[in-house]
């Protein structure tokens, strides 16, 4: 196959599904957020929908992952059911027993299936047990069925209903739940998340993703004309970036050329997407992946659709004017002019000492004149909070931000810019340039940053941020208590960042905040 022609380890966009590949945009993560507070919220429905490919199962898959422990679960797959038949598939999926056997029969009427679920579920509520019935292909439920799973619902205690059911399907299933027949029901989702297709930037984050999973060490072998073709060609929607890279990428090795084009991924297009594409004798592209395919002993392939994406943009919102502002962009961007760039698996030189790691970090931050050695004091006299503490590569990124990095002998380097395979890092000589996996042999994985915490009272400012971000309407439930509304939503926030998830405003938390809502903070700058 093309997987060696391109120097990968195995084919990018394989049929095969494996877990490695998986990287949530930031769409799919906030509707992950969203899942994960309904179930929270107190019971009812969740609505989870999207256009074809757009990664729904993804989602539900990585939902249903992190349900808490002590949460009972049943999927049902198929809707095409009778009322007796999806009564009878939703006992069997929570395993349970009728007649005081297992392994008996499902009840044959419709009140025994009921009674035998509320046993169930009154059972499970003694023993602190959530139960979330998850439907999936939900606009293929019938009005009668919906209305029953209505229906379910209905058993209750003073604090929760004792069934959550989150319903999942394409974008029919929200006009099915405007009927008026189904009011009742629509008042009762307390979470409503639509999945839309990546934009553009996040269709190349997400077959640069793929790509590098799949072993890419060298240039990306796509050019940009070429993803931004791809994005226009398929729409955004994950599935069909997948076949349309898989069959750009044959035709492309089958002609023997190392650089993918906007005319190979249009002529891939063609074959992909067009209904009324003419005869194989007028498909060249496609002739031409055949026969690498046979020169390479392998057979026609299908694809997978594991969803990537890199974060949106951040949102500015009511800015706060604060000391270096201006030095947002140019901080990051200030310092040594010229790069040395090093050898692969060289360890970079680090700063003197913690007096010129401090000096470097206020640099960054536009900061002026001389001031304490030890970098955290240093912040709290220009009004800046410090953090220290470890994080991963990805988080590093999220973070998006000058900071000091801890290498593994306990040296500080001044993190400056940060690109997919290099980094740019300032030491003792200077800046230097070291490919990414270099850098992480070196690193020990522990940071100091700086952050600009909130104005006056914490508390509201966080609300505040947040509520621009979320909007009034999202899954924490409109009878929860002040506090615990604040806390499920910055839960949510944590989860749609990629953060470690605890539900408290701690200094990672506020950092990105910060970054979502537009505080002027300065910003890593890519490589040159």
């Amino acid at each position: 196959m093309y997987a060696a022609f391109f120097g990968l380890q195995q084919e990018a966009f394989s049929i095969a599904p494996d877990p490695r590949f998986l990287h949530l945009s930031e769409g799919h993560r906030e509707a992950l957020a969203h899942l994960l507070y309904g179930l929270q919220g107190g019971g009812g429905f969740v609505l989870l929908t999207g256009g074809v490919g757009t990664g729904k199962t993804t989602v539900c898959r990585c939902f249903l992952e992190q349900v808490p422990a002590g949460c009972r679960v049943a999927y049902v797959y198929n809707p095409m059911l009778t009322p007796l038949e999806l009564l009878q598939t939703v006992c069997e999926e929570f395993g349970i027993e009728v007649g005081g056997a297992a392994g008996a029969p499902p009840p044959t009427s419709t009140k025994a299936c009921i009674d035998a679920l509320n046993r169930f579920l009154l059972d499970a509520h003694g023993r602190a047990e959530q139960c979330l019935l998850v439907v999936d292909e939900a606009q293929g439920l019938a009005p009668e069925l919906l209305e029953l799973l209505r229906l379910l619902t209905n058993l209750e205690t003073a604090e929760r209903k004792l069934l959550q059911i989150v319903l999942i399907g394409q974008p029919e299933l929200r006009a099915l739940l405007g009927r008026p027949d189904l009011e009742q029901l629509a008042q009762r989702i307390v979470a409503r998340v639509h999945l839309e297709p990546l934009c553009a930037a996040q269709t190349a984050d997400y077959v640069r993703h793929r790509l590098a999973v799949a072993g890419l060490q060298g240039p990306l072998p796509f050019d940009d004309r070429a993803l931004q073709a791809i994005h226009r060609r398929s729409g955004g929607v994950p599935r069909r970036i997948n076949l349309l890279c898989q069959r750009a990428l044959l035709g492309a090795y089958g002609r023997g050329l190392h650089r993918v084009e906007a005319t190979t991924v249009r002529q891939a297009a063609r074959e992909v997407f067009d209904a009324q594409a003419g005869a194989l004798r007028r498909r060249p592209l496609l002739v031409a992946s055949i026969v690498a395919l046979a020169l390479a002993g392998a057979g026609a392939a299908w694809w997978v659709w594991p969803e990537a994406g890199g974060a949106a943009a951040p949102t500015a919102a009511n800015a706060p004017a604060a000391e270096g502002a201006a030095s947002t962009a140019a901080g990051a961007a200030s310092g040594p002019t010229t790069v040395r760039v090093l050898a692969s698996g060289e360890a970079p030189a680090p700063l003197a000492d913690e007096g010129a790691a401090s000096a470097a970090l206020a640099t960054a931050w536009g900061l002026q004149g001389q001031g304490e050695h030890d970098p955290c004091r240093r912040a709290r006299t220009h009004g800046l909070a410090c953090w220290e503490g470890s994080v991963d590569l990805g988080l590093l990124r999220r973070l998006d931000r000058p900071l000091l990095l801890v290498l593994q002998g306990g040296d500080l380097v001044l993190l400056r810019a940060l690109g997919a395979d290099i980094a740019v890092v300032e030491g003792a000589e200077g800046a230097q340039q070291l490919p990414l996996a270099s850098l992480e042999s070196h690193w020990s994985g522990k940071v100091l940053a700086w952050w600009r915490p909130p104005p006056g009272d914490e508390r509201e400012w966080i609300l505040a941020r947040l509520l621009a971000l979320q909007g009034p309407e999202t899954a924490v439930g409109a009878r929860a208590p002040q506090d615990e509304a604040l806390r499920r939503r910055v839960f949510a926030f944590q989860l749609g960042q990629g953060l470690p998830l605890d539900g408290l405003a701690g200094p990672l938390t506020l950092m990105q905040l910060n970054r979502a809502s537009g505080v002027a903070e300065p910003r890593l700058q890519p490589p040159a």
